[in-house]
């Protein structure tokens, strides 16, 4: 496994220069990413080398218990690590043993309607909105009184590091962002796309039926399994490292989350008032100036946007590497190296 990057930064002149075509080699083999220092830093890391985090944790946070894992010493600069549907946290698994090894303290999240998170009222609405994702995890690192952290996430938690980014840029020192920007809204939700671009977001129709929602309830692992071979098409997952992470998609909210996500991203579900303002702000594609690393896997097989077409909403320090050796969507799991390093690289921009 390699990694191809391109540098971006704010030199936009440049950047039409390359057309976003031209890249250069950072680095190859074993997935190695980074700057040297980044190298130096953490050890080797074997993909499914480690299983489990230990005890979690839960705390009140906003209008939710969320469960999470912590690692690493209190004191350390801290790393929050998002996860996305339908995976969990242990798609970090083994990138949190090695963040801590370099002095991190890394907090890992079940998402609202996963694991053992749990609402704290029976009537708050399950919402599974962009922006309610965002504000769950503000609430997080406010219960947990961390003022700023260095975000890294994929799918679901791409964009809520994405919206926290650009909504709240003082609480974020940096970002990892697999697949780029991921900022959404309803209008560009409703509109079509062209067929084959339709067919690879298939079950986002499927969940805008009753069928679709009787069907995932009823079948979410053999749902959730075909998803990971469709999205990461060369990962050769065994049966333990599957089930792991389905045993979070047995949360009694996940269903609901799950589908209201979809339908909401379609404009068939209604979001929640109190997060009006902040969706006003996501339609209009808030630029993102914190510091970031975006990455995108070689046989990434879910939908995902050309690099070249989310490079300028990046104002800060940015680079793009595309981790090549058949890595699919669900990077920090597949390339746990890559994306380790890209968390220490862009800690120190």
């Amino acid at each position: 496994m390699g990694a191809i990057e391109m540098s971006e930064g704010v030199n936009h002149r440049r950047r039409r220069f390359l057309g976003g075509a031209a890249m250069t080699i950072a680095a190859a083999g074993l997935g190695i990413i980074g700057s040297a220092s980044a190298q130096s830093r953490l050890p080797a890391i074997k993909p499914g080398a480690n299983t489990s985090f230990g005890p979690l944790k839960q705390i009140d946070a906003g209008v939710l218990n969320v469960g999470y894992a912590e690692a690493g010493p209190a004191n350390g600069p801290v790393v929050l690590l998002l996860h996305g549907w339908p995976y969990d946290i242990h798609s970090f698994v083994d990138v949190v043993p090695a963040l801590t090894s370099a002095g991190y303290r890394v907090i890992v999240p079940y998402l609202r309607g996963y694991g053992t998170t749990r609402f704290l009222s029976s009537d708050t609405v399950r919402n599974g909105q962009q922006s309610a994702l965002a504000v769950d995890a503000i609430a997080l690192m406010d219960a947990l009184r961390i003022e700023r952290a260095t975000i890294g996430a994929f799918d679901w938690g791409a964009r809520t590091a994405n919206i926290m980014a650009a909504l709240w840029p003082g609480r974020c020192k940096g970002m990892v962002s697999v697949s780029g920007y991921l900022i959404g809204n309803q209008q560009a939700g409703r509109m079509p796309l062209p067929p084959k671009a339709e067919l690879e977001w298939w079950y986002q129709y499927y969940f805008a039926t009753e069928r679709g929602r009787a069907g995932y309830d009823k079948y979410r692992r053999e749902f959730s399994k075909l998803i990971w071979q469709l999205a990461s098409p060369k990962w050769d997952f065994d049966d333990a490292t599957f089930n792991r992470s389905a045993a979070a998609f047995d949360n009694p909210d996940h269903v609901s989350i799950v589908i209201h996500n979809y339908r909401w991203r379609l404009g068939l579900a209604e979001g929640e008032p109190k997060f009006d303002e902040l969706e006003k702000r996501l339609a209009e594609g808030p630029v993102i100036t914190v510091p970031t690393i975006t990455l995108e896997g070689d046989a990434n097989g879910a939908p995902h946007p050309d690099p070249t077409s989310y490079a300028r909403k990046f104002s800060g320090k940015y680079s793009h590497r595309l981790i090549t050796g058949g890595i699919g969507h669900n990077l920090p799991q597949e390339a746990p190296q890559a994306f380790a390093e890209a968390i220490v690289e862009v800690d120190g921009y």
